[in-house]
């Protein structure tokens, strides 16, 4: 139970992740019609982020199914 709890962690924190960079982005486009570099640097380390946690994840799963 205590690993599902992990799991269920991991996948939350890289999903919030994704929805805040879209979310501020949004933001600044509707509020000042630009977007930020400060801000577009947040995007890429956000979909980097939860990109490594998914693709970890799949690799773990398919190295155990060997």
């Amino acid at each position: 139970m205590k690993k599902e709890g992990f799991k269920i962690s991991q996948y939350a924190c890289a999903m919030l992740l994704i929805v805040s960079s879209i979310a501020l982005v949004a933001y600044q486009v509707v509020e000042i019609d630009d977007v930020a570099a400060g801000l577009l640097y947040y995007v890429a380390q956000s979909f980097l982020l939860a990109g490594s946690i998914f693709g970890l994840d799949q690799y773990i799963r398919s190295i155990n199914k060997k």
